[in-house]
């Protein structure tokens, strides 16, 4: 039994999308140990093959360049995929801005990469027979628009509640299938959504501190939860929101 190991990927195809950087790249790497062969996409080329870089068995593995808030891309994907055992979907951007300054042009950027992108892709992929029996959606949600509220969040807020709900409804239409959809849904972890700038250093050390840990997560702490719902350990488990975030939503 010293092999047993109920999280194992072994011989899992999972697509993972945001794998340039971030929590799809360490979600890409997680996965990789554990012997899942993986199709990485993202719009950064650069970032994509640096993720392959730190990958095992990485000739197992193979990535494509794909703006997913674009029809045709996401059109090309999804005929490259033969079949998945799972899917992760990563990518996300923000703008932080009080609501009384909040305007279409930003808004429809952030919906387009937060929501519309994932609902399409799994759409499409649902739409044409993608999944394996047996397989697992992971959505990379958020505690914020969903678990908690914050000044300047309410397009990304808005946007991570949406996925949310859609999560929620995938769960429910694919559950006769033996395909389950969850979500993962991180406090503030260390990553390079937020731009340099956007909050002084004064803030962001207040911030910490309404955080039980008195820190932020990192990347590999979100993928770990992004693993285990992917595997057969979580076999018995859809529609549920995954909530990491060091204590954050006790209060």
């Amino acid at each position: 039994m010293i092999n047993y190991n109920p999280f194992s990927l072994q011989d899992k195809t999972i697509l993972i999308t945001g794998a340039a950087g971030g929590i799809g790249r360490a979600t890409s790497i997680e996965c990789s140990k554990l012997g899942a062969k993986l199709i990485l996409t993202d719009i950064n080329e650069e970032g994509l093959k640096k993720t392959l870089e730190l990958l095992d068995n990485n000739d197992s593995h193979c990535y494509y360049l794909a703006n997913l808030t674009q029809d045709n891309d996401i059109d090309s994907l999804v005929a490259q995929i033969d079949k998945l055992d799972g899917m992760v979907s990563n990518a996300g951007v923000t703008k932080p801005m009080p609501v009384k300054f909040i305007n279409k042009y930003d808004f429809d950027r952030i919906l387009s990469v937060n929501t519309l992108a994932p609902v399409f892709l799994t759409q499409r992929l649902l739409k044409n027979k993608k999944f394996q029996k047996g397989a697992s959606i992971v959505f990379t949600v958020s505690i914020g628009g969903v678990f908690t509220t914050a000044f300047g969040n309410a397009m990304y807020g808005a946007s991570k509640g949406a996925l949310q709900v859609f999560m929620k409804n995938v769960a429910l239409e694919s559950a006769s299938q033996s395909i389950r959809c969850n979500s993962v849904n991180p406090g503030m972890i260390n990553t390079g959504l937020l731009k340099p700038g956007t909050y002084s250093e004064e803030d962001r050390q207040k911030d910490i501190q309404t955080y039980p840990m008195k820190r932020y997560g990192e990347p590999r702490e979100v993928a770990l939860g992004v693993v285990y719902l992917l595997s057969d350990a979580s076999s018995f488990v859809t529609g549920h929101a995954l909530i990491i975030d060091g204590g954050k939503t006790l209060f």
